[in-house]
């Protein structure tokens, strides 16, 4: 044999040897991010018994806490949808989808007209159609994507892009905008297949990127005296934070707040917001120092527990849109966050089958909005 056939075999058998090191390092990496096999079983069972108690009390009509017009309802229906011994033509789903669509409005919404929560109620009902296989939804699905960009202030409510309101939603079609119903709005949007070229998208960046405290990416001036890459509830009428309690000369001091920062975090993911630009980083900087699942972090005091599942719901569904199955918390330690966020929604599941926040706000002490919401949560969480 000669030295180079010798070398030639050398560097094949180096290459075959450096290859089966890499894909045993990929399959190691893979099997990290999947969740153990007796977790997912765990959670699995965790989501049967909360459906369980949702079929409990599901009503005669088809709908479930009906005060809240079609939400709740659809919150529910999605998880049932959703999931693998369910599914979307079960009795249980076909019964709630009949009663969604009584709430139809001619303007392509899908709400109670009398409560003036149009986004919200047609948000949360349009990502629970979207998830139907059913083609027979196509046009209603069409129309309250239509009516959602509608209710989006901009130039044809005659706001400009100096006006604080840009590119935001709000309850209805006169309510100041917010993040939290701006969020919702591109949820559905985002999951209802809605180009990501429509202009819609691009103006809710405005407004999503004024909630932020970011003194070097927001041009509101409440944004010169803040700086910690977290998010308020809304930046309309000089800003506000459902985190504040402090008042200095006059003026309430703003924190951003979990709940919030997650929101406006997935709503800049879903805008196309690449991860190296200032406002995502400093983002996800936010996050990095305040990874907490005991608490809905930047709330003060007695108030940390409130808004606690819907923090839970922003926290998976943006970690999940970012892409990354591990967060390293800004001490280094690592955080497997689908993990993490498994365990303690299991360990917070009542007897019954459901879940409660006994902080109760923002509808968190109904127990069919929170079980439904914490179900889809969790699919989230074990979705990879």
């Amino acid at each position: 044999m000669t030295a180079i056939s010798r070398s030639v075999i050398t560097f094949v058998a180096i290459g075959c040897l450096c290859c089966g090191t890499i894909a045993k390092a990929q399959d190691k990496k893979a099997a990290d991010e999947k969740l153990p096999s007796e977790l997912r079983d765990q959670v699995q069972k965790s989501i049967d018994r909360g459906l369980s108690y949702l079929r409990s009390t599901q009503e005669e009509d088809g709908g479930w806490t009906r005060q809240f017009g079609p939400a709740v309802t659809a919150i529910v229906a999605q998880a049932f949808a959703e999931d693998r011994s369910h599914g979307p033509d079960h009795a249980v789903v076909k019964r709630a989808i009949a009663h969604i669509i009584r709430y139809e409005q001619t303007d392509g919404g899908i709400y109670e007209r009398q409560q003036n929560l149009a986004n919200y109620q047609t948000s949360v009902a349009l990502s629970f159609l979207a998830a139907l296989p059913d083609d027979l939804h196509k046009a209603r699905i069409a129309k309250a994507q239509a009516f959602l960009t509608r209710l989006q202030y901009d130039e044809n409510e005659s706001i400009d892009r100096a006006n604080a309101w840009y590119g935001g939603a709000g309850y209805n079609t006169t309510k100041r905008p917010d993040l939290s119903n701006t969020q919702m709005m591109l949820q559905a949007l985002h999951d209802s297949g809605l180009s990501k070229d429509d202009p819609v998208y691009q103006r809710a960046l405005v407004f999503i990127s004024r909630c932020q405290l970011n003194s070097a990416t927001n041009d509101q001036p409440f944004a010169r005296e803040y700086n910690d890459g977290g998010f308020i509830y809304t930046a309309a009428d000089g800003g506000q934070s459902m985190a504040s309690d402090q008042v200095t000369e006059g003026q309430a001091v703003l924190r951003a707040y979990g709940g919030m920062t997650y929101a406006g975090f997935k709503s800049m993911i879903y805008c196309g917001v690449g991860r190296d630009d200032p406002r995502i980083r400093s983002a996800y900087d936010w996050i990095r120092r305040h990874y907490t699942l005991d608490k809905n972090p930047g709330m003060p005091g007695a108030r940390a527990q409130q808004g606690l599942y819907y923090y839970y719901h922003v926290f998976a569904k943006a970690l999940d849109a970012w892409g990354d199955p591990v967060v390293v918390d800004s001490r280094g330690k690592p955080h497997h966050w689908r993990v993490d966020l498994c365990r303690k929604l299991i360990l917070l599941q009542r007897p019954d089958g459901s879940w409660i926040n006994e902080a109760d706000r923002w509808l968190e002490g109904d127990a069919n909005y929170v079980t439904g919401l914490t179900i889809q949560t969790l699919q989230t969480a074990v979705r990879q």
